[in-house]
């Protein structure tokens, strides 16, 4: 059976209940988008429950289940503990992957292309506008590279991937941390806006001379060129598992308040550079606690039976010294009985 549903513009994972069902809604994260997924398609042929989620995007998220409105939230900007404090809500990451950019030029493939940290930050702060800039032709001297336009495009709502981009950005360009900083929405210098992974891969897509950012998958699936990237070792490194895993692994989450992490420009040879995680956020004292419960089922189900098929998407699942951690947190602060 085929798990994984196309990637639509609507970004919604859904499926009929059965009329005693809990009935559990999610909201957030595209990042996560097509993991989840695949994981809603093999619980509901498992147990026979859906799981209903929109992405909409981790600031849209955050604010659904700060209003209640859903029965989790999903981002990839973590919430400090005093915010989860204030808002009674429990966070643990479910996910981890990758953040590449994306590139559609004549006769480049994925792979073709090399950027550096500081070269990207200055193609998104407009400082370099043509692909024959000097900077790209020096990272790349066997490409032959237009003297066309270079087309930004950038998220234009509120997203944990520029949350995460951005962070990146910050800390290998003084420049873009002078001027921009980071945040899940900042005031983009230059390009076009595009709502979700979905959003930003569909411009890509159709907009030669373009260049923007999505989740690894999402490359993958629409068969977007990405570029290499050099990371904080200074070696060529491509989007690769192996690659993933090498930032993941330095990765200290027991150590982190409320799971508090964020894992741009790791060390080490064979890191790529912009790893991210997608944190799950639930409310302590749940309304609804039978569709509280019910989402413990299916992330409980994810993480002990979602491995392979998240590898099979190039994420990196969670390790399991971490995910008996996670279950800890989950019996000693959310209040699904």
């Amino acid at each position: 059976m085929n798990f994984f549903k196309a990637i639509v513009a609507a970004g919604f994972v859904a499926a009929s209940t059965s009329a005693m069902a809990a009935d559990v809604t999610g909201a957030g994260s595209s990042f996560i988008y097509p993991v989840l997924s695949k994981w809603a398609d093999a619980y509901k042929t498992a147990s026979g429950n859906a799981i209903n989620y929109q992405s909409i995007g981790s600031g849209a998220g955050i604010k659904q289940i700060q209003a209640k409105t859903v029965t989790f939230g999903a981002t990839d900007a973590p919430l400090k503990s005093e915010q989860l404090e204030k808002d009674g809500l429990a966070q643990w990451p479910m996910i981890m992957g990758a953040i590449v950019p994306v590139v559609n030029l004549e006769g480049i493939k994925a792979g073709d292309m090399t950027l550096d940290g500081e070269t990207l930050a200055s193609i998104f702060l407009g400082k370099i506008a043509r692909w024959d800039d000097p900077a790209i032709k020096k990272l790349n001297p066997k490409l032959n590279l237009p003297s066309s336009a270079i087309t930004v495009v950038h998220r234009a709502d509120g997203s944990g991937t520029t949350f995460n981009f951005t962070d990146y950005l910050s800390k290998v360009s003084a420049d873009w941390k002078s001027k921009v900083g980071s945040g899940t929405a900042v005031e983009w210098p230059v390009g076009v806006g595009a709502k979700g992974n979905e959003g930003v891969s569909g411009n890509i897509a159709q907009a030669k001379g373009s260049i923007g950012y999505v989740e690894y998958a999402y490359a993958k699936q629409n068969k977007l060129a990405y570029s290499a990237l050099i990371n904080k070792a200074g070696k060529t490194v491509r989007p690769t598992a192996e690659a993933f895993q090498a930032a993941a692994s330095n990765a200290d989450w027991i150590h982190a308040p409320g799971y508090h992490l964020i894992l741009t420009d790791q060390p080490g040879d064979k890191s790529w550079p912009i790893v991210a995680s997608t944190f799950v956020l639930m409310h302590k004292m749940p309304t609804d606690k039978a569709a509280t419960a019910e989402a413990l089922k299916f992330f409980g189900f994810a993480f002990e039976k979602g491995g392979k098929m998240a590898e099979d998407l190039d994420y990196v699942p969670m390790p399991a010294n971490v995910i008996d951690l996670i279950k800890k947190t989950w019996s000693a602060d959310v209040k699904s009985m």
